[in-house]
């Protein structure tokens, strides 16, 4: 019987998180190296800082540990 179940879903990685794991958990699920997550998000609060905060506390509320 195949396995059907998805093995790449969203959530945070505790282990390799340096705040809370969003980014190293996004870097996971995108197949990319965490530091690029981490540029990106760095970034993106540079220049929408009420925006990208707002999301990333969503999202470390929203997005289970693994």
């Amino acid at each position: 019987m195949k396995d059907y179940l998805n093995t790449n879903q969203l959530y945070r990685d505790t282990v390799k998180g340096k705040v809370s794991g969003v980014c190293a958990g996004v870097a996971r699920h995108f197949s990319v190296d965490p530091w690029v997550a981490r540029v990106a998000a760095i970034a993106a609060f540079i220049f929408m800082p009420m925006v990208v905060g707002i999301a990333y506390l969503l999202a470390v509320v929203l997005i289970p540990t693994r």
